[in-house]
């Protein structure tokens, strides 16, 4: 096994323009690959997640939770392209640059001066990646976006939750990250192919959400059942759920007739097997909410965690059903190195923990050896790489340029 952290985008320099969330997002994960990332932002306030977050105290130090969680790993370099010289810059910048990530409304980058056709001419490499909520045209290309309104058009919200809650918000910015992850992906495919020209990449979170949908998209295209919310139900099986044992709720999941069976012997339940409306899984999706019933009145022998370990030992897929803070101390994600900890942090002035990207590579996982950047850091050592000299940064500082 390699003990050396992977670094496939080695020599990638990356200029993030994003904020938030799904620019960020996907800008993590190039760093994690060993992307150079420049973070470019506003100077004097940076990006917005600097300000957001559970702790106000980070908030009003630009160190915001929301910030920490998405920037480990990159620099930071203050830019105004609102001033001619910050335009200036960024062009020459994009020169030394592979990749380009915006996630401005459509238009904005252009009445800039710095849209796609202003910097592909300074560098036929470049991968130009605008990342909106709903892509580069159509009606609504310049409303405004934010996750949520995403979720609700999607379609989302509308099989979120059961027949009681629905519409329901998905419980984190899904949206939001699928569409940094989607651009993620189109980037280094785009890095891997030949690139003869510039590449422009229109990335809508609108259609990366869609695309995560397939399987209820698909069961309304092709087998014209309207998508709806079902709760815990899983439609597709039975007994396929969330179900209420002594204590808590575990999640089974008896897709397969052999696994129906399993669950039957270990619940001590000949009566169900022998039943015929149970017999077939068409006849226990049919009738589910009696065979909830059925086996809620079982389960509430036991615990949920000592059901989880004997159904598990018969190969019955269950789970519990944990917090956050519980999963992030089960063994199986702290003892994977899914965690970054960073005992040094500028403008935090304690530890952070944060987590990394889900992938292991030969054993391995990505990760980066810098804390999320406090604001401007890196800006003087970029410029003086461009070969701008001391007296020029001074004046740029006071022209309002960086």
């Amino acid at each position: 096994m390699d003990a050396s952290p992977p670094t496939p985008l080695s020599g990638i320099r990356v200029l993030d323009l994003t904020n938030v969330l799904s620019g960020p997002f996907c800008c993590h994960q190039l760093a994690h690959f060993g992307a150079e990332v420049i973070k470019i932002e506003v100077p004097g306030r940076g990006d917005l997640a600097r300000q957001l977050g559970a702790d106000p105290e980070l908030n009003a130090a630009d160190m915001g939770v929301s910030f920490l969680a998405q920037n480990a790993g990159k620099k930071s370099l203050t830019l105004n392209l609102k001033n001619p010289s910050g335009v200036d810059l960024l062009k020459r910048l994009t020169a030394t640059a592979d990749v380009v990530v915006e996630n401005f409304r459509p238009g904005v980058m252009d009445r800039l001066g710095v849209g796609f056709d202003d910097l592909a001419p300074l560098n036929p490499r470049l991968v130009y990646c605008a990342i909106s909520g709903f892509g580069q045209d159509g009606p609504m290309r310049s409303m405004p976006a934010y996750d949520q309104i995403v979720q609700g058009l999607s379609g989302v919200m509308s099989v979120t939750g059961d027949a009681e809650t629905a519409p329901l918000r998905v419980g984190y910015p899904v949206s939001d990250t699928i569409g940094g992850m989607t651009a993620a992906f189109a980037i280094c495919a785009s890095l891997a192919g030949p690139r003869e020209k510039p590449v422009f990449l229109d990335i809508s979170m609108l259609e990366a959400t869609l695309a995560t949908m397939g399987w209820v998209v698909s069961n309304w295209m092709i087998a014209g059942q309207r998508p709806a919310a079902h709760g815990n139900e899983n439609t597709t099986s039975a007994p396929s759920g969330a179900f209420r044992a002594r204590d808590a709720a575990l999640n089974i999941a008896a897709n397969k007739d052999e696994q129906w069976r399993l669950l039957c012997e270990e619940l001590e339940r000949p009566d169900l097997l022998a039943d015929p409306d149970y017999a077939t899984r068409e006849t226990r999706k049919t009738n589910r909410h009696a065979l909830r019933a059925e086996i809620e009145r079982s389960l509430a022998a036991r615990d949920a965690a000592d059901w989880v370990a004997r159904l598990s030992r018969r190969g019955i897929p269950a789970g519990e059903i944990l917090t956050v803070p519980e999963t992030l101390a089960h063994p199986q994600v702290a003892g994977r190195g899914m965690i970054a900890e960073f005992e040094e942090v500028p403008g935090v002035g304690r530890p952070i923990r944060t987590v990394r990207t889900g992938i292991k590579v030969n054993g391995t996982p990505p990760s980066v050896d810098t804390p999320p950047p406090v604001l401007g850091r890196d800006t003087v050592d970029i410029l003086e790489e461009l070969g701008i000299t001391a007296e020029e940064i001074e004046r740029l500082r006071r022209e309002g340029a960086i």
